[in-house]
């Protein structure tokens, strides 16, 4: 039995992982801020899948204390946890230099701050374990450096794109070792975080089709995936080459 603890798990991707996780045999253990949502979750997931275990716990990311309080509470109250999925984002943006400093602030401190707290506590866990498997949730945006509102929000995947490599770089050294790291690259997936400009995006898919390729990707174990792999496969090698000019009729 697999026991995966989710970050941001109270909506949007992180809600259908644990959905999607708990029909495939996962016990759970989920965090957010928002406790009501979390609880609502798990009464929907025990009601479809009895025999599944699913711990809750409120956790704000930027909490550098919490982050580990919790992720080692989850340890052993559920008996280990096997997997983490570096799940917690913010999608807040202005451009740079016109007075959205603070919520460019908010996004770096969330989406990189607290990725690399979620990876530091999930990391001790597996180092002393010797075994598990990190999953950071970056984005397609990683792959080159996006416009306006966007801009700091790419730049915090990106980071935890190459956070995520390093470690995974380590652990190939580490033959007494078995952790697997996986960085996953969404597409366009709807959202809370996307909701208002979900019309308008191209190649906007559903929640539940979309965490679908992520799920398949995560339980393969794969170093890194972009999901779906159609368009995004082909898309984002094309965007690593693409003039700046083309990429930005991409966003």
């Amino acid at each position: 039995m697999t026991t995966t603890l989710i970050t941001g798990a109270s909506s949007g991707i992180g809600a259908e992982l644990a959905r999607q996780l708990a029909a495939r045999g996962h016990d759970l253990a989920l965090c957010a801020r928002r406790t009501d949502r979390l609880e609502e979750l798990r009464a929907e997931i025990v009601a479809a899948h009895p025999d599944r275990t699913v711990g809750i716990k409120a956790l704000d990311v930027t909490d550098d204390e919490a982050v580990f309080r919790v992720f080692h509470e989850f340890d052993e109250e559920l008996g280990g946890v096997d997997r983490v999925v570096v799940n917690a984002g913010l999608g807040k943006g202005a451009p740079i230099g016109v007075g959205g400093y603070a919520a460019n602030r908010a996004t770096a401190m969330t989406n990189f701050i607290g990725a690399l707290a979620q990876c530091e506590a999930a990391m001790e866990i597996f180092r002393l374990r010797k075994r598990g498997h990190l999953v950071v949730i970056s984005s397609m945006s990683a792959m080159r450096g996006m416009p306006k509102t966007v801009t700091t929000y790419a730049a915090t995947k990106a980071g935890i794109a190459h956070l995520a490599e390093g470690i995974r770089v380590e652990m190939r050294g580490k033959p007494d070792l078995d952790i697997t790291v996986s960085t996953i690259y969404p597409g366009y997936i709807r959202s809370e975080m996307n909701e208002k400009v979900e019309q308008r995006t191209k190649f906007m898919v559903d929640t539940e089709t979309g965490v679908r390729g992520i799920v398949e990707a995560i339980e393969k174990g794969v170093e890194s995936a972009r999901v779906p792999a159609w368009p995004w496969k082909p898309l984002g090698t094309a965007m690593r080459h693409l003039p700046l000019g083309v990429v930005r009729k991409l966003t």
